[in-house]
């Protein structure tokens, strides 16, 4: 329940570390001006044009649009934090965390073992205070979702008869713990008016565009009383003038990162980070480099090693897997993966005994491509796409990409080729072409000055849908060198 973000809040939703609400996650926020903080602090997350429309478009995508648009903003916050050295957040218990007034004979020994619940004292109201640490959360596949519900109704239970607070701190929730959309839906659903009634105050800690999105899929269920109860705080400090702040058990995690979003604030420089100092990329790089460069390195090959190698490998065993491209991968088998292929090392993806490994690989190389695949000279081209009369979208797609350079095409042909094959097999995978497209679109193009704002992902994947869906057509009034086929 902590997580179902309502519309207002007298505190700003965007801290300085959170991208920008106009823009995905993936551009750089900056720290918001005292005016929009003033319209923050009397409007909703809809209080801008911009903003408006783009949870407009978001609401008329399909609920896996939108599970896969919450997956994405997830891994980009995670890539975004470690890029700017933040620590990597544990989802292993430790003992500290355990609830000592549950044995081990409890029933939900299971779920409270791990400290994501803690009664914290009393707010300044003489409400009690109940903490929801995301940081706690261990892996998916760890945690018993329905105990969790079971265990969060169990603590409740103790203290919904008075006025009670929630206190949601958001950070360390990541595309490894986050439970389904789904799950959240009926979760909330099933927390009716018993629940609801008495809960005075849900304040959400460092939030990020991960709830803004949660905001656009719970809209309709959210009634407009329950949602003037959701306070937004982007620093801890601000939680003082609400509760006694001594006695909230806050994760070390939390307060860590609290503390690097209020240097940032401030101007000060991040804590040092060993990294490498800059170098020209290795002769047998993969990731982070040209199309060209590939080329040059790999005797003027057009399709490059790593695209190759995942196709080929999803092609010959992963096209009826179910979710393929959807779920993700374990953040640091990803990266050692990288580090094989950039150091020219073999890669066997049998080792691995996860299909989904090499999906996030293909998608991971696309991401990191210096120029996106369909190149910044097409974006405004393509976001007019919605504009087209539907009877000719695919006519105007096929000349867009017509216009590529030749060995951007051949790329494109290589990769709608086999997303084609992908999407024949979608009565056994679940991937349409239109599933397809929301996980391949923001992989495709970009604008050049920063990601793209909400609002541009119903043309960008219907664009993407098109490529898909109309392969042998769009694809055809070009040829390509011999061997350029999935």
């Amino acid at each position: 329940m902590c997580a179902l973000a309502g519309p207002r809040g007298t505190s700003s939703l965007r801290p300085s570390f959170c991208p920008s609400p106009d823009r995905l996650p993936g551009a750089a926020g900056a720290e918001l001006s005292e005016k929009r903080r003033s319209e923050d602090q009397e409007g909703t997350l809809s209080s801008t044009p911009s903003l408006q429309a783009g949870l407009a478009s978001a609401g008329n995508m399909s609920g896996i649009d939108l599970e896969a648009l919450a997956e994405i903003e997830l891994q980009k916050e995670e890539e975004e934090a470690t890029t700017l050295g933040a620590p990597r957040v544990s989802l292993a218990c430790t003992p500290a965390c355990k609830d000592s007034a549950l044995g081990m004979d409890h029933p939900y020994y299971d779920v409270a073992r791990h400290g994501i619940l803690h009664l914290a004292g009393d707010d300044n109201s003489g409400r009690r205070v109940i903490t929801f640490s995301c940081c706690r959360m261990p892996p998916s596949h760890e945690l018993n979702h329905s105990h969790l519900l079971g265990y969060l109704k169990y603590t409740l239970d103790q203290y919904v008869e008075n006025d009670y607070t929630i206190v949601y701190f958001h950070y360390g929730l990541t595309s490894r713990n986050k439970p389904s959309l789904s799950w959240l839906q009926s979760a909330y659903k099933e927390l009716g008016r018993k629940y609801k009634k008495n809960l005075k105050a849900l304040y959400v800690v460092h939030p990020t565009n991960f709830i803004k999105i949660l905001w656009t899929i719970f809209k309709p269920l959210i009634s407009h009383k329950f949602g003037k109860k959701v306070t937004y705080f982007n620093y801890l400090s601000e939680l003082r003038e609400h509760l006694k702040y001594d006695q909230l058990m806050i994760p070390p995690e939390v307060i860590r990162h609290d503390e690097k979003l209020q240097n940032m604030r401030l101007g000060r420089p991040p804590p040092l980070v060993k990294m490498p100092p800059p170098r020209p990329p290795l002769p047998t790089q993969q990731f982070g480099v040209s199309l060209k460069y590939l080329r040059d390195k790999n005797k003027g090959e057009l399709i490059p090693p790593v695209m190759k190698e995942t196709v080929t490998y999803l092609k010959d065993k992963g096209l009826r897997s179910e979710g393929l491209f959807r779920r993700s991968a374990n953040v640091q088998t990803v990266k050692e993966i990288q580090r094989l292929y950039n150091q020219g090392k073999p890669v066997n993806f049998d080792d691995y005994g996860d299909i989904h490994i090499p999906a996030v690989i293909l998608k991971t190389f696309l991401r990191e491509l210096p120029q996106p695949l369909l190149t910044f000279e097409v974006y405004e081209q393509i976001l007019a796409i919605i504009s087209v009369e539907s009877s000719l979208r695919v006519t105007r797609c096929k000349e867009i990409v017509g216009g590529l350079p030749e060995h951007n095409y051949a790329v494109l042909k290589y990769l709608m080729g086999f997303l084609h094959l992908v999407s024949q097999e979608c009565i056994f995978n679940k991937m349409t072409g239109s599933n397809l497209a929301c996980v391949f679109g923001l992989n495709l193009i970009w604008p050049s000055n920063g990601a793209s704002s909400l609002n541009a992902l119903v043309p960008l994947n219907l664009f993407t849908e098109l490529m898909i869906d109309f392969y042998e057509n769009i694809f055809s009034s070009r040829v390509v060198p011999c061997g350029i086929s999935p």
